[in-house]
């Protein structure tokens, strides 16, 4: 199906997604760990990778990955146009995420990875992978 937006419109929407702040990932998990008394996290903090949320006492990162941005093999469907540039931005984002991961593992922090699908699907399983990590 081709694009229904003009070149211009395009891109000026998609300039407007964030990298922080996003009521799809972070702020769905922040709703999910809250009730779920999941306590001592941070955000923003400088660390290797910028992940959404660390607990430093306990050396845990947990990142929210974008199903689109970050190629999740369950939900990513590979656009119809620009297939090329789409290809090597969402292959450089799966690289650059493992290289982020094994360099804070090196650091000795352990890492949790959570699809976006999944805090809609499975919040009971995102509570119980991030309580493991931590306990």
């Amino acid at each position: 199906m081709a694009d229904t937006l003009s070149k211009s419109r395009r891109s000026a929407l998609m300039a407007r997604i964030k990298s922080a702040g996003n009521t799809t990932t972070e702020l769905r998990l922040i709703a999910i760990m809250r009730p779920a008394g999941i306590r001592g996290w941070s955000r923003g903090q400088r660390l290797t990778g910028h992940p959404d949320f660390i607990f430093r006492k306990k050396r845990v990162a947990v990142f929210v990955d974008g199903c689109f941005w970050h190629g999740c093999p369950r939900c990513y469907r590979r656009p119809k146009t620009r297939r090329k540039y789409w290809d090597a931005k969402v292959a450089g984002n799966i690289k650059r995420d493992r290289r982020n991961r094994a360099r804070l593992q090196r650091l000795g922090w352990r890492v949790v990875r959570i699809w976006e699908h999944e805090l809609s699907n499975d919040t009971v399983d995102c509570v119980n992978r991030i309580r493991r990590t931590l306990h």
